[in-house]
């Protein structure tokens, strides 16, 4: 049973192979202007790595993601609400509550012990706390994506940043600077205040232990750092890259639709 998940963001297109229960292979991509190229060309490339020849040779595919409906090569497309319960809980069995920090939006989620969404709340109004935001903030401080959550690890003394919204924080950011605070203080106080805006989401929901973090900004071990201190628990780290787990959820999607169709 080979069946495939694609996953296109508004920052990344992400695309998977699994073989029965197993990764077979997978790929992170820039997003390009228009979702289906991007969906063809991620999805191309992870059947290359999966040692495959072409598209044929997956059974059942399913999109997912902001540009889902543009997977023309896709048997069905799933919301990634759905497709990031799934994922995180085959993942780490253990997680009830999953939060995905995305390029443009956050989603949290409440999940049962079998991957179900039981509640879950959206934040896609504002950019504050997603992957645009922290390339904002980057920018502005001139140290790259990395750079920013090594900066914040240092710190030992956050600064208070009063602004959520990505134009006036940099705006905040740029006039700390000047006023000669420490980088790393700075990017600490970046990471608290969106921590305490996430943290708000988890709580709405009903936080329930374990929690993970899926989506690109998962990987920002200062963001993760300061909402491990705001929720009072630790993070539950995911065995595979958090970046995939929506295409892992839509691959196991597939695979149990291929397999009520067999």
């Amino acid at each position: 049973m080979i069946v495939g998940g694609c996953d296109i963001g508004s920052a990344t297109g992400k695309a998977i192979v699994m073989k029965d229960s197993t990764i077979a292979s997978y790929i992170i991509i820039p997003s390009t202007p228009k979702p289906e190229i991007t969906a063809r060309i991620a999805t191309d490339e992870a059947i290359k790595r999966a040692g495959l020849s072409s598209l044929e040779d997956l059974q059942y595919i399913v999109g997912t993601g902001y540009g889902r409906l543009k997977v023309p090569f896709a048997n069905e497309n799933i919301s990634e609400i759905t497709c990031h319960a799934q994922g995180a809980h085959w993942l780490c069995p253990t997680v009830r509550t999953v939060l995905d920090i995305g390029g443009q939006d956050c989603k949290a989620m409440s999940i049962d012990d079998k991957g179900k969404v039981m509640d879950f709340v959206l934040s896609d109004k504002c950019a504050a706390g997603t992957g645009r935001f922290f390339e904002n903030m980057a920018r502005a401080l001139d140290c790259g994506l990395e750079g920013l959550s090594s900066l914040s690890l240092q710190s030992k003394n956050s600064t208070i940043i009063t602004s959520q919204c990505s134009v006036f924080a940099e705006s905040e950011v740029i006039t700390l600077i000047n006023e000669g605070v420490d980088l790393v203080d700075i990017a600490a106080g970046l990471h608290s205040s969106i921590a305490g805006r996430l943290s708000s989401m988890l709580r709405r929901i009903g936080l329930i232990e374990d929690v993970a973090l899926t989506g690109g900004c998962a990987k920002n071990q200062g963001l993760v750092k300061a909402l491990e201190e705001k929720l009072g628990i630790s993070v539950k780290t995911l065995p595979e890259d958090p970046q995939i787990v929506g295409a892992v959820g839509a691959a196991l999607i597939a695979r149990e639709r291929l397999s009520r169709q067999s």
